[in-house]
C-alpha cells in the first residue's frame, strides 16, 4: 500500500513539474483519438447502412415480352446457374401496370387512357447475401443482360458504385487516422517521459544510491503513460460524443441521418478504443524508460 501511495505521489509530482509538455501530449493524444474515432464512427455506420440497404437489393431484368411457363423455367435455371438466389419473381406487363397504379394512389386516374400492357415485363432477382459485394453484383448484372429476351438490367448502378467507392475511401482514411493515433500516442508520450527523465536525472541517481528499487523508480513513469492514454482517450471520445449529439440534434428529420439511422459506438468499441490508447501510451512510456533511464 505504501509502495503504490509513493508511486502515485511521484507520478503526480512528475506531472506538475512538466505540466506544459504533459498538457501538449494530453491534447495531442485527445485530438488523435478524436480524429480516429470520428472516421471510424462514419465507417461503422456506413457498413451498417450498406448491410441494411443490401437487404432490399434486387436486380430488375426488363424483358422484351412476357415469357411463357417454359421460358420462365428456362430463365430461372439460367439465373441459378450463375449462383443461388434468394428469390426470382416474374412480373408480367399487366402486373407491372397494377403495381404502378397502386404506387400512384389517388393519382392513378392518369392511367385511364393508357393500355394495360405499356409497361415492360420484368424479372426481379434478389441475390444471396453472400453475393452482395459490388464486383459480384456487377458481374451478376452483366450475366443477366445476356439472358434471352433481356433488354436492360437495373439495380441502382450509379448509387451502388458511389456508395462502394465512398466506403473504400473511408476505410483508407480510418487506416491513416489509426496510424496517426499510433504515431502520436507513442512518440509524444515517449518524448514527454524523456524530458521528465532528463530533468530528474540527478534525483533518480540519488534515489538509486539510497536503496530505491528499479520498480519504485520506473513505475511512476509508466503510470504517466497510462494516465495520458486514459485521459486523452476520454477527452477525445467525449468530444466526439458531443459532436455526434449536436449533429443528430441539428440535422434531425427526413435527411441523411434518418435514412441511415446513425448510431454512436457500442460500449465494447468504446472500451477497445480506451484500452488501445492506454496501451499505445504505455508502450511509448516503456520505450522511453528503456532507452533513457539507465538504472
Amino acid at each position: 500500500m505504501n509502495f503504490w501511495f509513493a508511486v502515485f505521489r511521484q507520478a503526480g509530482r512528475n506531472l506538475r513539474q512538466t505540466w506544459t509538455s504533459q498538457l501538449m501530449t494530453f491534447l495531442t493524444v485527445s485530438l488523435s483519438v478524436l480524429i480516429f474515432a470520428f472516421f471510424y464512427l462514419i465507417y461503422t455506420n456506413m457498413i451498417g447502412a450498406g448491410d441494411r440497404l443490401s437487404d432490399d437489393l434486387r436486380l430488375i431484368v426488363y424483358l422484351e415480352d412476357d415469357p411463357g411457363p417454359e421460358m420462365q423455367e428456362q430463365l430461372r435455371r439460367k439465373i441459378n446457374n450463375f449462383d443461388k438466389t434468394e428469390s426470382i419473381q416474374f412480373i408480367s406487363k399487366f402486373k407491372a401496370y397494377e403495381r404502378f397504379a397502386e404506387q400512384l394512389g389517388e393519382d392513378s386516374d392518369v392511367l385511364t387512357d393508357m393500355p394495360k400492357d405499356f409497361l415492360p415485363a420484368s424479372i426481379e432477382v434478389v441475390p444471396l447475401k453472400s453475393l452482395r459485394g459490388y464486383n459480384q453484383i456487377k458481374l451478376f448484372s452483366e450475366y443477366l443482360a445476356t439472358l434471352p429476351g433481356s433488354e436492360k438490367v437495373q439495380y441502382g448502378q450509379e448509387w451502388v458504385e458511389r456508395f462502394y467507392y465512398f466506403t473504400r475511401l473511408i476505410t483508407i482514411v480510418v487506416l491513416l487516422s489509426g496510424a496517426l493515433l499510433i504515431l502520436t500516442a507513442t512518440f509524444m508520450v515517449a518524448y514527454t517521459i524523456r524530458l521528465t527523465i532528463m530533468g530528474r536525472h540527478e534525483e533518480l541517481e540519488l534515489l538509486k544510491l539510497v536503496g530505491a528499487t528499479n520498480n519504485y523508480i520506473r513505475t511512476p513513469f509508466l503510470l504517466e503513460g497510462i494516465i495520458q492514454g486514459f485521459m486523452g482517450s476520454i477527452l477525445g471520445l467525449s468530444a466526439l460524443y458531443v459532436l455526434f449529439q449536436w449533429i443528430s440534434l441539428h440535422f434531425a428529420g427526413p435527411g441523411l441521418l434518418n435514412l441511415f439511422n446513425f448510431t454512436f459506438f457500442p460500449p465494447m468499441v468504446i472500451v477497445s478504443i480506451l484500452l488501445g490508447s492506454i496501451g499505445l501510451c504505455t508502450i511509448g512510456s516503456f520505450t522511453s524508460i528503456q532507452k533513457f533511464l539507465k538504472i
